[in-house]
């Protein structure tokens, strides 16, 4: 039975599908069945794993709105062990299409437990908002990882963030549970960096990850090759960071 993980910021560009796309890669090389669903409408998580998107493509937004089989959708990855469930533009229009429907906030739920049996891990990589889509993914998931930049105004959002997990949790799924906060864009020359670190340590004490992801280039480029750092640079730093994560990951299961 899959663990089901929100990957979930409501800020954008803190590395959220970086952190979704490979950490998924490095769960499956270290054996275990992994299944990517991308549930932002800019596609940039199914983009990433090298797959074009077609308007008229089925995907994600066609088991949430029209109870697709979501078996049928998903797409292989030259990693072994290693799915996606695509998304496409047209996931934008789902928000609307939802507000109306019958039990609208677990409509991403009933189509994962069609899939949780095939795989170890099931990671979902959130839209950055607060809205429709990202409550989906929390009322379907058993913990969430909350990806965290080293920049300024790291924190910002956060609060609300928490809240709205707490709101879900004391409503829709009691048993979610928030695994922890990914540090990313490190940059162990910049004091800012350090400073980021250290206050994130202090606000949510026991709950941030080991591993920290740095800034560089190899992660940076390789979503534009339709690639995970894994195939792109396994050798580079960012690699080696989302490989210990994965580890970690695996731990605490």
């Amino acid at each position: 039975m899959a663990r089901i993980i929100a990957v979930c910021n409501q800020k954008g560009g803190v590395g959220k599908t970086t952190t979704s796309v490979n950490l998924g890669a490095y769960l499956a090389a270290r054996g275990k069945y992994v299944l990517l669903v991308d549930l932002d409408s800019q596609a940039n998580a199914t983009l990433g794993l090298g797959f074009e998107t077609h308007p008229t493509a089925q995907n994600v937004y066609h088991s949430l709105v029209s109870d697709a089989n979501p078996a049928a959708i998903i797409r292989k990855t030259p990693i072994y062990g290693y799915d996606i469930l695509p998304a496409a533009q047209s996931l934008a229009g789902a928000t609307v299409e939802l507000v109306s429907m019958h039990e609208r906030e677990y409509r991403l739920r009933r189509a994962l437990n069609q899939l949780r049996t095939n795989y170890d891990y099931i990671l979902i990589d959130c839209p950055p908002s607060l809205g429709l889509l990202t409550i989906n993914a929390l009322a379907a998931a058993d913990r969430v990882i909350i990806p965290v930049q080293c920049e300024y105004y790291a924190l910002e959002g956060l609060g609300q963030l928490m809240r709205t997990i707490d709101l879900v949790r004391g409503g829709l799924n009691p048993d979610l549970g928030v695994m922890g906060v990914v540090l990313t864009m490190y940059d162990k020359r910049n004091q800012l960096s350090r400073q980021v670190v250290n206050e994130v340590m202090h606000n949510f004490p026991g709950r941030v990850f080991e591993s920290v992801v740095p800034r560089g280039v190899s992660v940076a480029e390789s979503p534009s090759f339709g690639k995970t750092i894994l195939q792109h640079d396994p050798g580079s730093k960012a690699a080696a960071a989302y490989d210990r994560l994965a580890q970690e990951i695996i731990r605490l299961n």
